[in-house]
């Protein structure tokens, strides 16, 4: 089935979505699980970044903090939440979408899933429009629809971030909060700094003083402006994990653009294999 939606969705076009057609409401608040048992937006299923979304390695050094997960352990991800390639799939966070909402939109069209939306604003945002809450887990209806088996998005590993850190014709956009970037500290990682040649545009960027993302045209604007008439495929997003670079791909993505490449790995996996980085005195 084939949908033309944007990949964003307003709080008040879900209040209407409720009570129009059937949907897969998808909680992706991150080590949320307590939160999600005590309130979440009613008739959504829970997903954990950790444990569906990742296949996490005992050495970041291997594929970084949060690798993209094996497709048996996916699949059935999407079959326990229901998700069969023609569901109508929303997903929220609260971190506005820069968390694993976002990851889990890329993720979901990376296997060519093309009806799944993020909720602009995230839950605080549909409560305030007065969109129901509820304690309880809806019943699971599951699906064993798909059989997914390879990621179609453009992604990039380290040894292509390692060429394109010494290309003038390459792009890579590093989307962490510009302290992260510059050095000064670094919250999650062993190292603080940047790979070389990338340029900062902080996720946050994305959106207005309430949250919200900047209008599709602003967002074009500014990225049309940031790749300089290079193509996507010359450009190489990323932060610290590959989960927070999502929210970028998706503000593209809202804008009317091509999709850049993912780095999976990114700082996480950079900054710990003997790579050249940028740090601060």
């Amino acid at each position: 089935m084939t949908h033309n939606f944007s990949p964003i969705i307003k709080p008040q076009e879900l209040l209407v979505l409720k009570q129009t057609i059937p949907f897969v409401l998808v909680d992706a608040r991150s080590g949320a699980k307590e939160k999600y048992a005590a309130s979440h937006l009613e008739g959504a299923f829970h997903v954990d970044l950790n444990n569906d979304l990742a296949d996490i390695k005992p050495d970041a050094a291997d594929g970084g903090r949060h690798p993209l997960p094996y497709f048996p352990h996916f699949n059935q991800v999407l079959s326990e939440l229901g998700i069969s390639p023609d569901s109508h799939v929303v997903i929220y966070d609260d971190k506005n979408g820069a968390n694993a909402a976002a990851r889990f939109w890329w993720m979901l069209k990376s296997v060519g899933h093309d009806a799944v939306r993020v909720l602009d604003g995230g839950m605080d945002a549909a409560i305030r429009a007065g969109y129901p809450l509820s304690n309880q887990a809806p019943k699971r209806v599951i699906s064993n629809d798909y059989q997914a088996n390879v990621w179609q998005l453009p992604t990039a590993d380290i040894a292509e971030v390692d060429k394109a850190t010494q290309n003038a014709q390459c792009l890579i956009i590093d989307v962490r909060e510009e302290g992260r970037y510059n050095g000064e500290f670094e919250p999650l990682d062993l190292i603080a700094g940047h790979i070389p040649n990338a340029v900062n545009i902080p996720f946050s960027s994305n959106l207005d003083a309430e949250g919200f993302f900047l209008p599709p045209s602003e967002l074009r604007e500014k990225y049309e402006k940031a790749l300089n008439e290079k193509e996507t495929a010359q450009v190489i997003v990323h932060c610290g994990s590959g989960v927070t670079a999502c929210h970028t791909l998706l503000a593209m993505a809202y804008a009317g653009m091509d999709i850049p490449k993912l780095y999976v790995g990114s700082w996480s996996e950079w900054s710990r294999n003997n790579r050249p980085m940028i740090t601060k005195p």
